[in-house]
């Protein structure tokens, strides 16, 4: 039931009492911050956060108004952020206007050639040409904030934002311009702003990174160390970045990020990018989840990272449907360093050292491992090359206990002319390119398992570096990152997270020091899905977040550039849960025929069926919810572009899922269905035919899943809608019990 406005006047005044009140101190509990939500208004006459601001704060004058209130919320949950202490929490929870409240807690950050690689740059039919390469569109960044000055912030041809910004930049006067329209920082100590993090100047690098991957202006000469030549840009170089800062060095906080999100709606955002990430917990206590439903509410598209957490299977974070959820692939481009051996052999890997005066003749080569009983030594780690004969000589080193450029200085102290590094197992022949301070070639692990066998196999091994710089039309790419996080989801595997994988290794961006880096992570694959999303929003200005979304997950594909499937970091055919609905396709993302949409009103029913209680879904949607009043549905009966179903043991029942689709291609347009699914299934589709007059028009088919005998794990398919050229597809997994 919701509030009247002289009702809610008194929920503010009880929940000042309380801040007032001295019921914390009982020298056990410390206050900490606490996201409130509260049943809404039936109307409320603020129009401005100032109002709201000035509300909370005129309840809070007869105590100190600097120590407990922290924030107000308005545009993306009702309630607010304030110190209390559990016993406080728990009193507040009997008031009747009182829905849910938990502690803010910790996010992490996910931590050029790409626009050629996703197809944007193509003279003839490039995305840019269609979509205007993003111009009016505005992408929030929450991040570490931005470098002002940085040449990817140049607004030359620029034009001003658009009327509906509504945004401020707190940076001097001279750093914003009509790329850089906006620059604010959210980030709060006991109340307080810290000093250093008042100002949105990004002492980190990450957001420059984030937002310049999205939306940065053409930098020619770009480059790393000589490495990655070129002119970098964003995804969407004419689009606007409004920045928000919502993290001090890598940690973010959960009601800094919610303030954020709230600023950035009424700021007039299109798009939100996401590079930030922690351990899944259920939607209705996850600020991320939160904030984002009810920015998707206004229209808002949200990109997300997938997490590193990978290869780890249900490692995957951001999982609710109503986000983009990215995980990170290969670029075709690397930065080759190979080693070659004594017997022959010519092994590749890579790095970014660029040697000035290292000639590639053959040396010596040594294993730790096998020379000394050390602990540790095979490793290349602090002080465990101490009395190791490694002068003038090639050194073999495992990925371990420290960084690989780290391990480059311990051998480089100790008196190696150069260094192999052997991958961990786990990453296989996923390889991060490193700035290491000698000649090194970072292989991987399959790799050394060779050399170590070479090494046993003469008693004179040697070899040698040879580093070719920036190498492209790397084979087998592109491929899935090691890092980049796996579903099955934890809090709801019947929907397949990721939804798409996109470029986040070795990435090119710009950086804090004005200048650019190479960076990889999750974070880096979020923004190329930003700026992709931008250039459709502004292509499709009437699409809605779903639509935008199902184009992206519809259109993906699934092999590489060999015409074999998209690998994972072993080189084995990567699955479902770690590729989503497969690699995105820019250029066809435009023109995807069909889209599955959604309206968040779609969502109740799902989050109902979840188990959550009124309460919950009441706090998380904003409006008054009774799940035993309507209709929940299963987490697979959700319109969702991809497909998963549970089927049980021993059970010839069939399960079936309906779905629509919205013809947003040429009006009069005729699909054919083709589903392919593993011989331990049997489904069909009804009708197997949707033939459309008109643009948005809506079609629904069944689909139907049967078991064939036993078996048991994890099947894949996919289901196609075929109307000449396009294909509409959707993946489909399958969990046999």
């Amino acid at each position: 039931m919701s509030l009247s406005k002289h009702a809610l006047f008194l929920v503010l005044y009880l929940c000042a009492s309380f801040l007032r009140s001295g019921l914390h101190v009982d020298g056990s509990e410390e206050p900490k911050a606490y996201i409130v939500h509260v049943k809404g208004p039936e109307r409320v006459g603020f129009d401005v956060a100032d109002q709201w601001s000035d509300w909370y704060s005129s309840l809070l004058e007869e105590g100190d108004p600097r120590s407990r209130l922290i924030y107000s919320y308005r545009n993306v949950m009702t309630g607010f952020a304030a110190r209390l202490t559990p016993r406080e929490v728990e009193a507040l929870s009997t008031m009747d206007w009182f829905l849910h409240a938990y502690p803010s807690r910790v996010y992490r950050l996910q931590t050029t050639h790409t626009p050629e690689f996703l197809g944007l740059r193509l003279p003839s039919h490039g995305v840019w040409n269609e979509s205007n390469m993003g111009e009016g569109i505005i992408i929030g960044h929450l991040d570490t904030g931005v470098t002002p000055g940085h040449p990817s912030y140049d607004d030359h041809g620029m034009p001003p934002p658009p009327a509906k910004w509504k945004g401020r930049c707190d940076l001097n006067a001279s750093a914003c311009n009509n790329k850089l329209i906006g620059a604010r920082s959210f980030i709060s100590y006991d109340g307080r702003k810290r000093r250093s993090a008042a100002t949105p100047v990004d002492e980190n690098g990450h957001g420059t990174h984030t937002s310049s991957t999205a939306a940065g202006a053409f930098v020619k000469r770009a480059n790393v160390n000589g490495f990655a030549p070129g002119v970098a840009a964003g995804m969407a170089p004419r689009a606007h970045i409004a920045a928000y800062r919502v993290c001090d060095e890598d940690a973010c906080m959960g009601h800094d990020m919610l303030a954020a999100m709230d600023a950035a709606v009424d700021d007039g955002v299109d798009v939100i990018s996401f590079s930030i990430s922690a351990d899944p917990i259920p939607f209705h206590s996850d600020p991320i989840a939160q904030g984002t439903f009810n920015a998707i509410s206004k229209g808002v598209f949200i990109s997300c990272s997938a997490g590193n957490e990978g290869p780890d299977p249900g490692s995957v974070h951001n999982d609710a449907p109503w986000l983009l959820t990215v995980g990170a692939s290969t670029t075709d481009r690397v930065f080759l360093a190979s080693v070659k051996l004594g017997n022959g052999r010519n092994l590749d890997g890579e790095s970014l050292h660029r040697p000035l005066s290292f000639k590639p003749k053959m040396l010596p080569l040594v294993y730790p491992g096998f020379v000394t009983a050390k602990d540790d030594a095979y490793m290349c780690s602090n002080g465990t090359l101490d009395g190791v004969d490694v002068r003038g000589k090639i050194v073999l080193c495992q990925l371990g206990i420290i960084d690989s450029v780290q391990m480059s200085e311990v051998v480089k102290k100790a008196g190696g002319a150069g260094m192999i590094v052997i991958n961990y197992p786990v990453d296989g022949y996923s390889i991060i390119a490193d700035d290491h301070v000698l000649p090194a070639s970072m292989v991987p692990y399959a790799y050394g398992v060779e050399i170590q066998a070479y090494i046993n196999s003469t008693s004179t091994p040697i070899a040698t570096i040879i580093n070719h710089g920036t190498a492209m039309h790397r084979p087998h790419s592109p491929d899935v990152a090691s890092f980049s996080s796996r579903g099955p989801s934890q809090i709801t595997p019947g929907i397949l997270k990721p939804d798409i994988i996109g470029p986040g290794v070795n990435i090119l961006a710009g950086w804090n020091s004005k200048a650019f880096a190479l960076i990889s992570g999750t974070s880096m694959s979020c923004p190329h899905l930003s700026g992709i999303a931008a250039l459709i929003k502004k292509a499709h200005p009437g699409w809605s977040p779903a639509a935008i979304k199902s184009a992206i997950m519809t259109t993906a594909y699934v092999t590489d550039n060999t015409g074999g499937p998209i690998l994972d970091e072993l080189h084995r055919p990567a699955d479902l849960f770690a590729v989503g609905a497969g690699h995105v396709n820019a250029r066809q993302a435009i023109d995807p025929g069909l889209v599955y949409d959604l309206t968040p009103e779609d969502y109740v029913p799902y989050l109902c069926g979840l188990g959550y209680n009124d309460s919950a879904v009441s706090a998380l949607t904003r409006k008054p919810v009774r799940c035993s009043s309507l209709k929940s549905i299963s987490q697979g009966e959700l319109n969702y572009p991809s497909i998963s179903v549970t089927l049980p043991a021993n059970s010839s029942t069939s399960v079936s899922y309906t779905r629509t689709v919205t013809n947003v291609g040429e009006p009069k347009s005729t699909y054919t269905v083709k589903l392919d699914v593993p011989k331990e299934v049997s489904a069909g589709v009804t009708p197997t035919t949707l033939s459309f007059n008109e643009v948005n028009q809506k079609q629904s088919f069944s689909i139907s899943f049967r078991r064939n005998g036993g078996g048991s794990g994890a099947v894949q398919g996919q289901l196609l809608w075929v109307s000449g050229k396009l294909e509409v597809r959707s993946p489909i997994s399958i969990k046999l019990e």
